[in-house]
Parts: C-alpha cells; structure tokens; sequence
C-alpha cells in the first residue's frame, strides 16, 4: 500500500483513493443518461487506474448499477464496487428513506443483480431512516454480510452518535458524507470520529457540484432537472461569491503547476483516511487524476486557503438541501 491506496477494512486488498462517483451516469438529477459515454468514461477511469466505483439505485433508479455492471462486464478489471440502498422511490420516481429490513434485502438482491455479481464489495446505507431503528438495519446488513453477499458494510450520511449504535451491532468500515474545500461540517465530528474508530471516509462531491472545475462563469444557469438548480451557492446572491473565492484559489493551484480540479481533490486527500469521489459521465471528465498523486498541499497553501474562503465565503451555505424526506411510518 502507498499514499495512493488505501485499505477498507474488510478488503482483501488496498484500492484507490480516488473512485469513480457516478451520479450523473444515472442521468437523474443531471439532463439525463448517455449510457455510451458513460462505459466509455468508466474504462477510462479503470485505464487511470481508478479501481474503486461508487453507485446507487437511487442514482437513475437502477440506472447507473446498470451501466456500471455493463461497463465492467465488457472489460477485465480489478474494480471494488461500492453501492448504496435504504432510498426508495415512488411512482413519480421521489425518493425518500427506507432501511426496512424487507426493503434492505431486496435492494441487495436487485443490485447484485444489475451490477452482475456475487458480492458487494462496499454496501453503505445511504441515509438514516427515522422511521426504522438503526439497529434493525444494521442487524440485516449483518445477515446478508455473513450470507456471503457484501464484503463490508459503510454508511452514508450518519452522525457520530447513528454510527455509534450501529457499531453495536455490526461492524463499520466507512462513512461517506459531502466535504469539499466549501462543505467543510464534518471536520467537526464525522471525521475525528472515523480516524478514531478506523473508518475510512469517503468524500462526495469534493469539486461541489461543479464549482471547484473552475470552467464556471457568472452567466451559467442551470435548468430545473439539474440538481444546481436547488443549490443555494449557484443562486445569483451567493454565486458571485463562491465564484470569486474559485478565482484566488486557482493561484494556490498555479503555485504547483496543477489544476484548480486538481488541487480540490487533493485538499480532500490531505485531510487524512479519505477516499474523493471524482464524478464523471465523459472520458475526457476523468482527465486529471494522475495529477492528484505524488504532492502534498504545504501549511502555506492550507493557511492561504484558509484566508481566501473567509474572505469570500465566511459563512459556508450547508449541503443540508440534498437531505431526502423520510417515509410515511
């Protein structure tokens, strides 16, 4: 292993610390699926040595499982598959929180299915369930983890304290939450407690939805089927300022010779066991990711870093809007 892998307890080997997210492979939430770029980005990634994939049902509603499966059916590959359940959606395709044991083993049993294959390797639940005791839904995952049908078991979008009952009854080899150079809440909790407990963190949306690419301009809009188009920070009020904190960021980038793309996931990297998802539904998107290794962010750059995000944006907008609403109980 090297500061270019890391293990997940419960692997039999180290994988990458950049995985390939793909959300917008599904195509809900962003204009729609392009299934033939979408296997074409995903060798891509596996040729970049990205061998870690991260999906969900809920990311198309089956869709981009689908194509995950398909794309590594077509090309030899030493991937993990991280997936995710407890989303369930209704007939206008709304999803909210469902970790109901019955709901739990179907969602596993369909994304065996649509990935094609026999294991998972990294089931996360996706968000917590108000309506369904924690400790029921672990206790099921536990089931299926000893059936032979998940290698290990992750978390998605948990506190410290939902973590802390699940860990009585099964065991916990990650969390995945939203950080990124402007979502920065779980450096308050979610990832002291993953370092202390030995949780490696998974880390969504670490170029937020776009913003750290620096391609953005001021005049961009977004059309209601993107998910942006919800996002406080992309609202005209708040937008000019993000934008502005990701021009003086670019210069803490020029200092390395790097891209501004590039330098966001690697201050994700540098925060400790972290994993970035580096989302794409083109080829071309995943250019960049042998940057990422090999360099490290230096006190100054973190310190400047610092100081331009309170300039620009001292009061953080919170990811919060992404949550799902619970299920009718």
């Amino acid at each position: 292993m090297n500061e270019n892998t890391i293990l997940i307890p419960g692997f039999d080997r180290p994988v990458s610390r950049v995985a390939l997210g793909t959300w917008a492979i599904g195509g809900w939430m962003w204009g729609g699926p392009d299934d033939d770029n979408a296997v074409r980005t995903i060798h891509r990634a596996l040729d970049e040595g990205v061998d870690l994939i991260d999906t969900a049902p809920v990311y198309g509603f089956g869709h981009s499982e689908e194509v995950v499966g398909r794309a590594l059916a077509e090309k030899p590959h030493r991937a993990r598959v991280a997936t995710k359940l407890a989303l369930d959606w209704n007939d206008d395709h709304q999803p909210f929180r469902n970790s109901s044991p019955a709901r739990i083993r179907k969602e596993v049993e369909d994304s065996l299915r649509r990935l094609r294959v026999e294991t998972i390797d990294l089931e996360q639940v996706h968000w917590p369930d108000p309506n369904t005791p924690i400790d029921e839904t672990a206790r099921e995952l536990q089931k299926l983890h000893k059936e032979g049908k998940i290698r290990a078991l992750g978390v998605s979008n948990y506190s410290p304290e939902q973590m802390d009952i699940f860990r009585e009854v099964a065991p916990l080899a990650s969390v995945q939450s939203p950080y990124n150079l402007f979502e920065r809440e779980i450096e308050k909790d979610v990832l002291p407690y993953a370092k202390t407990h030995k949780l490696v963190t998974l880390a969504y949306g670490p170029l937020c939805r776009g913003l750290l690419t620096g391609k953005m301009t001021a005049d961009k809009t977004f059309p209601e089927s993107d998910l942006r188009s919800g996002d406080p920070k992309f609202q005209k009020e708040h937008f000019k300022d993000y934008l502005a904190a990701v021009d003086e960021l670019k210069t803490i980038a020029d200092r390395h010779g790097k891209s501004l793309m590039v330098l966001a996931i690697r201050w994700v990297l540098d925060q400790g066991p972290t994993i970035a998802l580096w989302g794409a539904r083109k080829p071309e998107q995943i250019d960049g990711v042998a940057d990422v290794f090999g360099w490290q962010l230096t006190d100054q750059d973190r310190k400047d870093i610092d100081a331009i995000l309170e300039r620009h944006v001292p009061t953080p907008i919170s990811p919060a809007f992404m949550a799902p609403p619970a299920r009718k109980a």
